[in-house]
């Protein structure tokens, strides 16, 4: 059975959500409202659009890589996570990355992505300890840069060796 996601229109400037290709997981949003960005600057802009996400999902909103490619706009909270209770407007929350340039956005302009993710909700258990892995506690950085995995070591610490 296929999955439906509604939408209402809250706005005559609003665009449906569209995928470009049948095989695309995102959904395209559009602004249903002018929006200009200067350098470093960021802001809410409406797509005119409330959804209905299904029990079970999410909708996880996602920067268009076309944009943060040639213009250097991101999302400032990337990715935007839609829960399935809420039904107000989906706005986008645009970062402007460009250290000269402005960006102008027009209504009907392509800003953002949808994606619909399914997901679970564990039930929480506090605990004392918890299971040891081969990770640990390493994070930021702790995997190093190089393809093979191996931690990098500063060149001060090898000197110390």
């Amino acid at each position: 059975m296929a999955l439906t996601l509604h939408f209402r229109r809250l706005s005559p400037a609003a665009v449906p959500p569209r995928r470009a290709h049948d095989d695309d997981a995102g959904f395209d949003l559009c602004a249903a409202e002018a929006a200009e960005l200067g350098p470093g600057e960021r802001a809410s802009v409406g797509t005119g659009l409330a959804l209905e996400i299904p029990p079970g999902r999410a909708g996880l909103v996602l920067a268009r890589s076309g944009l943060a490619a040639r213009h250097g706009i991101a999302l400032v909270n990337a990715p935007g996570l839609i829960d399935a209770g809420y039904r107000g407007e989906l706005r986008v929350l645009l970062l402007n990355t460009d250290r000269r340039d402005r960006f102008a956005i027009a209504p009907g302009d392509r800003i953002a992505q949808l994606v619909i993710v399914v997901h679970e909700a564990p039930e929480l258990a506090e605990v004392t300890e918890l299971a040891a892995s081969a990770r640990g506690e390493g994070g930021f950085g702790s995997t190093g840069r190089g393809s093979t995995g191996a931690v990098a070591t500063s060149s001060k610490s090898q000197a110390t060796r």
